[in-house]
């Protein structure tokens, strides 16, 4: 089965680790790409491309203030990653359940 492209697919556009860096710092208040360029040390021409990559699937938003575009993390759009995450929270908790059942038996 093909692979979808980064441009159209969450999760294919998440699996880069510094687009998911970027979601991170973006994620508490708008950023311009200069900030975003300053605080993770990464080439502004990357910054740019990663945050057309996130913006085409709807993972960022952006305005214009002046000269600068503010981006922002769109929420709503992350719903299917954190939905997709949550299926596995079960297996998480069975796993620390386990793990505490066999400490309480030592």
């Amino acid at each position: 089965m093909p692979r979808a492209t980064t441009s159209s697919d969450v999760f294919n556009a998440v699996a880069e680790p510094q687009r998911r860096a970027i979601l991170e710092f973006i994620a508490g208040d708008e950023r311009s790409v200069s900030d975003i360029v300053e605080a993770l040390e990464l080439a502004q021409p990357s910054v740019s491309k990663h945050l057309r990559v996130l913006r085409d699937v709807g993972l960022v938003s952006a305005r214009r203030q002046g000269k600068h575009m503010l981006y922002r993390t769109n929420a709503t759009e992350l719903r299917p990653l954190h939905e997709w995450a949550g299926m596995f929270e079960c297996l998480w908790r069975s796993q620390l359940h386990s793990i505490k059942e066999r400490a309480e038996r030592k």
